[in-house]
């Protein structure tokens, strides 16, 4: 099981300035996580989601994270 906080701790080492947010869909494992990254200026979508896929990239091989909905955006 992972934790929302352990998330957003792990996001914001690999993106420093997102804004992270992070809600249960289903059981702990489930997520819909949004971020909100300047680094993210430029970049498409396929790399945006890419940034944040890296930074949970344990996560999501040890099925820690079992499905992840990811929405990504820069600052307006």
């Amino acid at each position: 099981m992972i934790t929302k906080s352990k998330v957003i701790n792990l996001i914001m080492e690999k993106l420093p300035d997102s804004q992270v947010k992070v809600e249960n869909l289903k059981g702990n494992d489930h997520l819909e996580v949004t971020v909100i990254s300047s680094k993210f200026n430029g970049l498409s979508l396929v790399k945006q989601h890419q940034l944040v896929y890296s930074a949970l990239k344990e996560e999501l091989a040890s099925e820690a994270i079992h499905a992840l909905a990811l929405k990504t955006k820069t600052p307006s």
